[in-house]
């Protein structure tokens, strides 16, 4: 019986390939004890704005601590979630689903915006919205798999293997950039498969502002959408 995992890191308010690529799995491990990388999807997001795409950011506590890893990053500023949905609010409120979905956005933002730990901020957020696209896939912590010293002794593959085989995954999902540097070695010792997203297939949907963008936060969908959201996570071929 095949069981598919997919390892990443929490990423904020993510786009719908990442959320496809969960409905694909049986299980997500959060790989959050890996480095905070600045200028990423750890802390950030886009939207469409009449602008154009606009960047949505989380300032967060990086000064002289290059080597932090993501779950010990820091929020820096608390008001981010109040700032956040004012301008979603703005941007959004002439969408086709903003008078029925607006409200549950910002409850999510709002509540979110509590935590003090970027990776807490992102997991609720990611399990708030697998919850609204009805995704049920199992979510775990890295650390609840292998204690953060043992994976930061491995190479990227080895630990990714190893996390996979923890779970008793039989195929390891990623996305395509991961292509580059994946080691099918660590994988092919304890016999499990790798397959890759494709992300190339996704239907357009109704937007605001302009052309379509397709490589905006899930929160463009939902609040265009509403609660055919799920509906536009077109199974991709992996």
């Amino acid at each position: 019986m095949t069981k598919t995992v997919v390892i990443t890191q929490s990423n904020y308010i993510p786009w719908r390939g990442y959320f496809d690529m969960f409905r694909l799995a049986d299980e997500v491990v959060l790989l959050d004890s890996v480095q905070y990388t600045r200028r990423d999807w750890r802390n950030r997001n886009k939207i469409k704005t009449p602008q154009g795409p606009s960047w949505l950011s989380i300032s967060v506590e990086v000064k002289g601590k290059y080597s932090q890893s993501i779950d010990e990053t820091r929020v820096a500023d608390l008001t981010w979630a109040e700032s956040h949905w004012r301008t979603i609010s703005l941007a959004y409120r002439r969408a086709a689903h903003f008078e029925t979905h607006g409200q549950w956005v910002e409850n999510l933002l709002l509540s979110a915006g509590k935590e003090n730990l970027l990776t807490d901020v992102n997991e609720q957020l990611i399990r708030a919205i697998c919850e609204k696209l009805k995704i049920g896939t199992n979510i775990r912590r890295c650390t609840d798999l292998l204690p953060a010293s043992e994976m930061a002794a491995m190479d990227s593959s080895e630990r990714l293997a190893a996390l996979a085989e923890r779970v008793g995954a039989t195929r390891y999902v990623s996305g395509p950039a991961a292509k580059a540097y994946l080691d099918h070695g660590a994988f092919d010792k304890r016999g499990i498969e790798v397959g890759w997203m494709d992300y190339s297939n996704y239907p357009e949907y109704p937007q605001l502002w302009g052309g379509f963008e397709p490589a905006v936060s899930v929160i463009d969908l939902v609040l265009n959408t509403g609660d055919e959201a799920g509906s536009y996570l077109e199974k991709t071929s992996v």
